[in-house]
């Protein structure tokens, strides 16, 4: 073919991509000129693996409710999260920013700050309604991402909740749907925007029947294909309802799931595949279904939304539309695969990994680093960072770039390798570590730290105690903790598990070695101060557990338990008024959290107070309707208000506590 008739069949490829655009574009604008723009439905799955879903070939399961979704929508073959822990994966899916933007590596300990820009605000600042109905405590409104939400159903009592473990608590899926489509039928405005977040599948694996027997051995799958029926129960809804056609659906897992590749059973430990892999199917309206196989991220998410809705994106965005592949067009630029996880360094003073994919090739940053053909080496099994050391020293200076490009600045001048920002970087100063010339991360002596490969025994051994510890099973738990100490003496975590599970055996004196010995090892730990503060008070040391209570407190003023320990040691040694302030400031802390009202109106019923005992009474039985002695509190300071009838209602649904515990 001659050079003009290859111009001229790029000219006529050219006008007919242009065509079919132009196309879509005024397919999109009769939809929007009905009244309003499309409905955007957004529902996450936690910890769902793209290769156990029938429509990417998994034949081991029923899934059909996804299938038949990803039949009607853009199916991304190859999508990628950033992070694989829920709360930084949804972080980075909600604001199309990777992590050194917000500074949300982790769980439980992280919150998306006021700056970041949403998905949710910038759909409310342009007519939405919006509403988010969750399955896991883990994101909780406590960490932010209901930023921009009218309705954010989370609703999980942390007052009874180690927030270390909020991971693991579990909400079932079906309650999240009837919750979400409750709300859409009392939501007349339109249009919407609605995100489901579903967290069946996330360990421990319990799914109920019939998909327990259905799935007997491979539990996990019964957890996915319960899933599966709550969407399809959603869909079914919108279709019922005349709207699922016009809606702009995603669907999106945050993480995958070890399931004992590369030796990792669940997820966050290390970055392969295995737990970076997720399902993404985006549905937008007049669009042709289609399978796209070229690489995405989670941080593409929230461009490709805004720029399928015509509303601009907003500048801090880091990730780039997928629109144009959604069509049928060239893409309009390469996905940044970048991922990264601190679990190991936040939790257990070992090393953070990062790693980048492009172009075939994946690496892994690391104390060993880890070089991976993705084309020829899909799971990732043999490193060839040993005899591909140019492409190896490419790849991490095309990390070191990105890091650069989307980390903010701090008023400083980047090193060559600042390779994390610069808040995050303080907090890691704080608990004791300093960045090297390398880029990676020491202790305090300046000793590098562990690579997770070499500790992830210890790992495992760690979560299994956990496990243990969980059920009750404490002896097990520490013969578990004590073999896993061998290998790492004096690790804060093991140290911190060992002592509770005393803590809960009731053995304090061990647990009061080791809460003691950990303090040792990092002053600054809240912590052990409240386990010793509840200990000393159970032993009536009130002068020890105050005191312990209250340095709980300096170092974490959002610790509401050891506010309310402090007044309950007050109110143990009469110091009346005291613990009244206690219980003022962890009512202050945690509105929500029903036995400090109750505490505060026991107190005002004692100083005569009964208006004010009323007030804050009737605040805990509305917060804990099943608390009987809120109850009973509050049909006391009825009868001292002589209103008879509502009180003897009160009596009937309460009981008094031990009297030991009253001023």
């Amino acid at each position: 073919m001659s050079v003009r008739a290859r111009l001229r069949c790029a000219e006529l490829t050219l006008t007919l991509a242009t065509f079919l655009f132009i196309v879509w574009v005024v397919n999109g604008a009769k939809i929007f000129a009905a009244g309003t723009r499309p409905n955007v439905i957004v529902i996450t799955i936690d910890t769902l693996r793209a290769d156990h879903l029938g429509c990417f070939g998994y034949r081991e399961i029923q899934t059909a409710n996804m299938d038949a979704l990803a039949r009607s929508s853009a199916r991304f073959s190859h999508a990628y999260t950033p992070v694989p822990l829920t709360l930084p994966a949804h972080t980075s899916l909600f604001t199309g920013t990777f992590p050194m933007a917000t500074g949300v590596h982790d769980f439980a300990v992280n919150k998306v700050p006021s700056s970041a820009v949403t998905l949710a605000e910038v759909l409310r600042q342009n007519g939405y309604a919006t509403g988010a109905f969750i399955g896991a405590p883990v994101l909780d409104s406590t960490y932010g991402l209901n930023q921009g939400f009218e309705t954010y159903f989370d609703h999980f009592d942390f007052s009874h909740l180690d927030e270390s473990k909020a991971d693991r608590i579990k909400r079932r899926g079906d309650v999240v749907i009837n919750e979400a489509l409750s709300w859409l039928k009392r939501t007349p405005r339109r249009p919407l925007f609605l995100w489901v977040h579903l967290y069946d599948a996330h360990y421990p694996y319990s799914p109920p029947e019939p998909y327990a027997s259905r799935y007997r051995g491979h539990p996990y799958d019964g957890e996915i294909a319960f899933a599966d029926a709550q969407l399809g129960r959603l869909v079914s809804f919108l279709k019922e309802t005349g709207s699922f056609e016009d809606s702009l659906v995603v669907l999106a897992g945050d993480h995958g799931e070890g399931l004992d590749e590369h030796g990792e059973n669940k997820h966050g430990f290390f970055i392969y595949n295995s737990t970076l892999h997720v399902p993404l199917l985006l549905k937008v309206p007049a669009a042709t279904p289609r399978v796209v196989r070229d690489e995405a991220s989670l941080v593409d998410v929230m461009p490709t939304v805004l720029q399928a809705l015509r509303i601009p994106i907003p500048a801090s965005v880091q990730g780039h539309s997928l629109l144009s592949e959604i069509l049928g067009r060239p893409a309009s630029g390469p996905s940044n695969l970048y991922s990264e996880t601190f679990l190991p360094l936040l939790h257990f003073s070992w090393s953070q990994l990062r790693g980048l994919q492009w172009r075939g090739l994946k690496y892994i940053d690391a104390p060993r680093p880890e070089l991976y053909d993705t084309t020829t080496d899909p799971h990732e099994t043999k490193n060839l960072f040993g005899t591909r050391q140019a492409d190896a020293h490419m790849m991490r200076e095309r990390l070191i770039t990105i890091l650069h490009r989307y980390t903010p600045a701090s008023g400083a001048a980047p090193s060559e390798n600042g390779l994390t920002d610069p808040a995050f970087l303080e907090r890691l100063r704080s608990l004791g570590y300093v960045a090297t010339s390398t880029g990676t991360f020491a202790d305090a002596a300046g000793k590098e730290l562990p690579d997770p490969k070499d500790r992830l025994q210890v790992y495992e051994l760690f979560w299994e105690a956990m496990e243990d510890g969980t059920h009750g099973r404490y002896e097990e738990s520490l013969r578990k903790l004590r073999e896993a100490e061998k290998v790492e003496p004096d690790s804060m975590p093991i140290l911190l598990l060992t002592a509770i599970d005393y803590f809960q055996m009731k053995d304090y004196q061990p647990a009061i070695q080791l809460f003691s010995k950990i303090l040792v090892l990092k002053p600054r730990f809240a912590a052990p101060h409240y386990y010793l503060g509840v200990i000393y008070a159970q032993s009536s040391n009130i002068e020890a557990a105050s005191e312990n209570f209250k340095r709980a407190l300096e170092l974490e003023p959002a610790n509401f338990s050891a506010a309310f320990g402090l007044g309950a040691a007050y109110l143990k040694a009469k110091r009346v008024e005291e613990a009244a302030a206690a219980f003022q400031q962890t009512i202050r802390i945690n509105p929500d959290y029903a036995e400090a009202y109750t505490a505060l109106g026991e107190i005002y019923l004692y100083q005569h107070r009964v208006d004010d005992a009323v007030v804050v009474l009737e605040r805990a039985v509305k917060l804990a309707p099943d608390m009987p002695v809120a109850h009973y509190r509050l049909g006391q300071a009825y009868e001292a208000k002589g209103r008879h009838q509502q009180a003897q209602e009160e009596f009937r649904r309460g009981k008094p506590t031990d009297s030991s515990s009253h001023p």
